[in-house]
């Protein structure tokens, strides 16, 4: 297990980027330096026809790097995706704690955000019993393994991650 990573989980449309949003400012806010590692299952484009990144992309660079004096924006083509734990190990070495979105499959420890009226099942609590699971942020009462949190209450799921995830570690 990766330490100081956590990955926030749900069923599409339950919230989970509305909640990392509101859980990020609360930890910045405490001091803590978050790094965030979205999951696409999808192929998204960052990079944008006739910008010159998308040029030097189209003629065949394999990566390709954009920077300025605030941000830099990373392009790099492979044939096998990396691992999260590729991807932490590589990117987010400056960090103090990783919070991702989705790799539901992957080892790292789960939040899993619920939602009453999406969905009556839990993904790590359904079909399969995922080990993984720390935590679920929900709006209703759940009787579980684990501790429930409430999905309207970013201060307590950012206690619980700086609690149970950064401190963790130590």
């Amino acid at each position: 297990m990766i330490a100081k990573a956590v990955s926030f989980v749900a069923k599409s449309g339950t919230g989970k980027t509305t909640m990392l949003e509101k859980v990020i400012a609360e930890l910045k806010n405490r001091g803590y330096r978050v790094g965030v590692i979205k999951h696409d299952a999808h192929r998204f484009e960052i990079d944008h026809p006739g910008k010159d990144s998308w040029r030097l992309t189209q003629a065949g660079a394999d990566t390709m790097l954009v920077s300025s004096p605030e941000k830099l924006a990373l392009v790099k083509k492979h044939t096998d995706p990396p691992s999260v734990d590729e991807l932490i190990a590589t990117y987010f070495t400056d960090v103090d704690v990783i919070l991702t979105e989705g790799f539901k499959k992957s080892a790292l420890p789960k939040i899993e955000v619920h939602r009453s009226s999406r969905s009556a099942t839990l993904i790590c609590r359904g079909e399969e019993h995922d080990p993984t699971l720390v935590a679920v942020a929900s709006d209703s009462p759940l009787e579980l393994d684990v501790p429930v949190l409430d999905i309207n209450n970013p201060k307590q799921v950012a206690d619980f991650v700086e609690e149970f995830i950064i401190h963790a570690t130590d």
